[in-house]
């Protein structure tokens, strides 16, 4: 009979039944707002779950310490999963909150979008402990799919239609990539596992079909990551897609990618730095300049933050793909730590940003910058948070974005070569270009007069919902706590690193 570890399976029931709850609960109501709350309910049970694992050795109940491997090692719970598992219930629970406001405003269907997001996490939950391609793909999939139906559930909208058509194709195009990359790896090797996998990687009967099968497998994750030139879809998308929908894609799909990318070539391809470090180095550098230059040029204020979306996933990938093409296996580790470290600051000042931005879209009825003059005047709570969420992706101290600037630089520069030195040169260019646009919008919000357009007697009487404001206080408070107190996200990163001890790094 299977001995199965249902604690360490917890967080993924808890969600899976709160997927069946929610339809049931959609079926049988009117009130499609409590659809909602079941599904704000589960992810608060599922961060519990996953707290009670972080922390199972402290507790009494728990029994079983350390790292837990299930289904022959294709399934693992370990510090690295809880991370990222915290990460995607964070950013659903978020994602659920600013939810609720926006849909009460037109006349959309509720029951089935909370439907989708809570499958998405599930997604995104199953692909941190994914540890196979099997199950990697599956996990990677759930989160896709629903975000396909999600990008145009404006289904009146052009813009929203285009979004939709445009995110499933290149979804398909990016799933064929991978799949195709997975066979000839497999053919090769035998295994489907990352840790037979790696030990098999030297042994392969053909390095060059090999090397193709990696290239392939990077090429359907780099669309996953919007990482260019894989990153054409990422503003049209963005722009058209429900505004809370963009924030879950800029953070919850973004960051699922990033997992399955750090999976693959930690676990299952640590000995062929040669082929996918200089890959990833080249990546890094293109993703980062050109989408901070398109996004100076950039008017909406959603494009913006989808060009802004790609510089960062840029900023991400450098010490990752810095310390790969330097060769030095014992830099692999300070750049996943920097990665994750950036990873977690960015989820919470991107999805803070977008809650402001949903504010101040549905208030000034634009997301056009230049509606968006003179805001301070008669919304200077809102103008307040858009200048700390902005200028904390720009990396200005005290907030938050600082300290994931400064872990990137530290793990860059660290390496100690020509690869490490010349990306931290070009990161640091493309954070002053960064800033431009990112001060360029607090600039127009705050020093620009209002556009003749506003009604200032109806802007008086807007009431801000309840689950955005909750949503936006959240993760201002997170953003300016990080910034003060950085040793939060450091100590993240640092747990997430434990994963180094089992490969001998």
């Amino acid at each position: 009979m299977l001995d199965i570890d249902f604690h360490a399976l917890l967080p993924e029931i808890i969600l899976a039944v709160t997927l069946l709850v929610t339809l049931a609960v959609d079926l049988n109501t009117r009130r499609k707002h409590i659809v909602a709350i079941v599904g704000v309910i589960g992810m608060f049970a599922a961060s519990i779950a996953i707290f009670t694992l972080a922390f199972c050795d402290v507790l009494d109940f728990c029994t079983d310490t350390g790292t837990r491997s299930l289904f022959d090692g294709s399934y693992v719970v370990d510090s690295y999963a809880l991370v990222f598992k915290m990460l995607f219930v964070f950013a659903g629970f978020v994602v659920l909150l600013l939810s609720i406001g926006y849909l009460e405003t037109d006349r959309y269907y509720e029951g089935e979008y909370y439907f989708l997001v809570v499958a998405a996490v599930l997604g995104a939950v199953v692909m941190a402990s994914s540890r196979d391609f099997i199950t990697l793909i599956v996990a990677l999939e759930l989160v896709s799919i629903p975000g396909f139906l999600l990008a145009g559930w404006r289904k009146g909208d052009p813009r929203s239609n285009e979004a939709a058509l445009k995110f499933f194709v290149v979804g398909v195009l990016a799933l064929a990539l991978t799949l195709f990359g997975v066979s000839l790896l497999y053919g090769l090797t035998g295994t489907q596992q990352f840790s037979e996998l790696a030990a098999a990687a030297s042994d392969a009967s053909d390095i060059g079909l090999f090397n193709l099968g990696v290239l392939f497998v990077l090429l359907g994750l780099g669309f996953k990551i919007s990482a260019v030139p894989f990153h054409y879809w990422t503003p049209d998308v963005y722009q058209g897609s429900p505004t809370p929908v963009t924030a879950w894609l800029s953070v919850g799909s973004k960051a699922a990618g990033f997992v399955a990318l750090l999976s693959v070539c930690y676990l299952a391809l640590p000995t062929v730095t040669d082929i996918w470090g200089p890959i990833l180095w080249l990546v890094s550098v293109l993703t980062m300049t050109i989408g901070n230059v398109v996004a100076i040029k950039q008017t909406n204020v959603l494009r913006l933050l989808g060009f802004s979306s790609i510089a960062q996933a840029g900023f991400m990938l450098a010490p990752f793909g810095a310390a790969a093409a330097s060769d030095s296996v014992s830099d692999l580790s300070g750049a996943f730590y920097a990665t994750v470290t950036y990873l977690v600051i960015f989820a919470v000042m991107n999805l803070g940003a977008f809650a402001t931005v949903i504010l101040i879209g549905s208030r000034v009825g634009s997301y056009e910058l230049e509606d968006w003059g003179g805001l301070i005047r008669y919304a200077t709570g809102l103008a307040a948070a858009l200048a700390i969420f902005f200028m904390s992706l720009a990396g200005i101290p005290p907030l938050a974005g600082w300290f994931a600037k400064f872990a990137m630089f530290q793990a860059t520069i660290g390496i100690g070569d020509g690869w490490g030195y010349s990306i931290s040169i070009i990161a640091a260019v493309n954070a002053v270009i960064a800033f431009v646009y990112y001060g360029r919008v607090v600039m127009t919000t705050w020093f620009q007069p209002v556009p003749a357009s506003v009604d200032l007697e109806a802007q008086e009487r807007y009431e801000v919902p309840g689950p955005i404001g909750f949503a936006l206080g959240l993760t201002a408070v997170g953003v300016i706590i990080i910034g003060i107190f950085p040793g939060l996200a450091a100590n993240i990163g640092d747990f997430s690193t434990e994963i180094f001890a089992s490969l001998g790094f």
